[in-house]
């Protein structure tokens, strides 16, 4: 089994931050000449010409209305109906209280007894942005500006009803950015090729797979928002190493079964296999359908090729396990949207997404930056995280993977020729998008 890990860089320097200071707010800057002065003009208050009923969609106060009755609806015509005065607002505004669960009902009620509009009390909330001070310089230019994860992030970071998640590598080695986000279950061999509980990547340091687990698990899910290091897809947290290969030596078709047995058993809903071989390999194909079939999203790199392939001009083919036809194929694509010359591609591949120059955790404790498909598939698969969690907080149920998939696929910004292809395949996979599309997301 052979992969392509390309040198890695130095990490970018850390931002400082600092505290706001509690003093005393300073005096207004002097008015520069010429600039308009003096306070807001005053502007006569229109009535609200609003009517019927607002819109009952998204995060809103739970028990809470705002309510714009028409005159003549008095405080006991509301308490009938089962609501609760709270507070007048501006522009003849009422704030009030309703059973939660019931808040559609209760409105449907209010405008029956005489308000003339009623909608929820909705949650504003900021755009995401983690405090890790190697975001903002290390990884926003690929994360946000080629993916949308801030706007994601605001929808959900993963946390409210976070998947369990499988890294299937070499293990993980010890980091102060992946940390509190690895779950390492008691009484689990999670080293399925040595047979032991301890997954910690047991490579030679010298070797180029050395280290390399740790680096794609903490592009899934570094501990984020912690003031520290570098951001994770997932804002970290029960992220599961399965250890698939030997203590110095590599994986095998018995390790990766038994790496992909372990996760089904364990009710992992998300697996990222950032390793790949040329050709096929039937009895993994197998146990990967089963995964697939039973509800276990399986996302993998697509390969790397340092020289070109036979045939191919850049590239070569999408290898095994991403070629499976019940996995995820993931290749990558540098910071202008172009294919990165390493990358493989085919009729098998699915999405794209960053993969040149990433922001990864070193096995020294420190970052550097990173090629390869390898740490493009873990960005894919800790959107299909932040897309499961936000379906099954809303939904109360996990997303299927066949719609998992047409998902994130048919969301996706389209590179290279129009629609479907083996240079992109459907195209950037889009955060975004993922977040708020109606069709295929959250019909």
């Amino acid at each position: 089994m052979k992969r392509v890990l390309f040198p890695a860089l130095l990490a970018a320097t850390a931002l400082l931050l600092t505290a706001c200071p509690q003093t005393p707010p300073p005096p207004p800057p002097v008015n520069p000449s010429g600039c308009p002065v003096g306070p807001l003009s005053v502007q006569v208050e229109e009535p609200l010409n609003l009517q019927g009923l607002g819109r009952f969609e998204g995060e809103y106060v739970p028990g809470e209305l705002l309510v714009l009755p028409r005159a003549g609806l008095s405080v006991q015509a509301l308490r009938a109906e089962g609501v609760e005065p709270l507070g007048a607002l501006p522009r003849g505004l009422l704030r009030v209280k309703v059973p939660p669960g019931q808040e559609k009902a209760r409105a449907q009620a209010l405008l029956r007894a005489g308000a003339q509009y009623v909608q929820p009390n909705y949650l504003y909330r900021p755009l995401r942005v983690p405090n890790d001070p190697l975001y903002a310089t290390g990884q926003k230019a690929y994360l946000n500006a080629l993916v949308g994860l801030e706007a994601a992030w605001d929808a959900s970071t993963g946390r409210g009803c976070p998947p369990l998640i499988a890294v299937l590598d070499t293990g993980v080695l010890p980091h102060q950015d992946f940390h509190t986000s690895k779950y390492l279950p008691a009484n689990v061999n999670l080293d399925v090729a040595d047979g032991d509980a301890d997954p910690t990547d047991g490579q030679v340091p010298s070797q180029d797979s050395y280290g390399h687990g740790l680096m794609v698990a903490g592009v899934l899910g570094a501990d984020t928002d912690n003031a520290r290091g570098m951001a994770g897809v997932t804002w970290g947290g029960h992220i599961l190493p399965i250890k698939v290969y030997y203590d110095g030596g590599g994986a095998t078709t018995q390790t990766l079964l038994e790496g992909v047995r372990l996760a089904r058993r364990m009710g992992v809903r998300i697996a990222n296999i950032s390793l790949g071989t040329n050709g096929q390999d039937p009895l993994l194909d197998a146990e990967l359908t089963m995964a697939w079939n039973q509800g276990m999203v399986v996302v993998a790199a697509a390969g790397n090729y340092e020289k070109p392939y036979s045939g191919y001009s850049s590239g070569g083919p999408v290898m095994f396990p991403a070629n499976s036809p019940s996995v995820l194929a993931v290749g990558a694509v540098d910071q202008s949207r172009e294919r990165a010359y390493f990358s493989a591609h085919g009729p098998e591949l699915d999405l794209v997404a960053p993969g040149v120059s990433v922001l990864v955790a070193q096995p020294s404790g420190g970052y550097a930056r990173a090629n390869g498909t390898s740490f493009a598939s873990p960005i894919v698969a800790g959107v299909a995280a932040l897309y499961m969690s936000k379906y099954a907080r809303e939904r109360k149920a996990w997303p299927t993977p066949d719609q998992v998939y047409a998902c994130l696929t048919q969301t996706a910004e389209d590179l290279g020729s129009s629609g479907l292809d083996e240079e992109y395949g459907f195209g950037l996979v889009r955060a975004d998008r993922v977040m708020t599309d109606t069709t295929y997301c959250f019909p």
